[in-house]
């Protein structure tokens, strides 16, 4: 499993401008031993610079703030922090801001009112290598890559190195399917479900699920308006 090592609980930084929600989610994580609060930013300048001390595995990113916003610090956390996760909490599902976080290097999407325990379920998902989009996320992302630039030939021939199964796989990924469904959907184990991800984020050399979505849509592998 990619991400998160068993020895101990999860570092997760905080970056929210707004003290009250901070303080909410400082009192939620808190609550859970499986999980350490190492920093809280009011700001993705902050946020940046704290990460690279505090080292956090997950960031949980608002998007509005001043000074830098979350989808640059995202962009800037990938490019310093490589391993650290980052979730997207958002007040509404808006398109730009989550094709611009995709892009960035975000590893899922979180509704700011989400209850407790999925909010720590979801930072323990992204902490070890899955990604959180839902279906809606995800059309956005075909629906915008439709009118996107062509794609990078070296994507194109990285897609050809997946097997017919890991392209069927991918192409449920691509369309927002869980694990869990896409094992039923080609009656399968859900761990034999992980194993075809893991190889098929290997052979794309993308960082994780999210961004193998993205090259999924833009190599024309899933076409826009094929999700159910």
């Amino acid at each position: 499993m990619t991400g998160h090592m068993a020895d101990g609980p999860l570092r997760v930084l905080i970056v929210d401008d707004d003290d009250l929600m901070r303080a909410g989610l400082r009192a939620v994580l808190s609550s859970d031993d499986s999980i350490e609060v190492v920093g809280e930013a009011a700001d993705g300048r902050e946020a940046v610079e704290l990460a690279r001390g505090a080292a956090p595995e997950v960031v949980l990113m608002d998007v509005r703030m001043p000074k830098l916003d979350g989808i640059a610090a995202t962009r800037q956390l990938s490019e310093s922090l490589p391993e650290a996760r980052v979730l997207i909490l958002t007040t509404f599902e808006d398109d730009d801001y989550i094709f611009g976080a995709i892009n960035a290097g975000a590893s899922g999407f979180l509704l700011k009112r989400t209850r407790p325990e999925q909010l720590i379920e979801a930072i323990h998902t992204v902490a070890a290598g899955d990604s959180l989009l839902s279906p809606s996320v995800t059309r956005t992302v075909m629906d915008r890559m439709a009118t996107a630039a062509p794609p990078d030939p070296s994507a194109v021939v990285r897609l050809r190195m997946l097997t017919v199964r890991e392209r069927d796989v991918l192409q449920l990924v691509a369309r927002g399917r869980s694990n869990a469904e896409i094992a039923a959907d080609l009656f399968v184990e859900e761990s034999t479900v992980k194993t075809h991800v893991k190889r098929i984020i290997g052979k794309l050399g993308v960082r994780d699920r999210a961004q193998a979505v993205v090259l999924a849509y833009e190599t024309g592998l899933v076409r826009p308006g094929a999700v159910p």
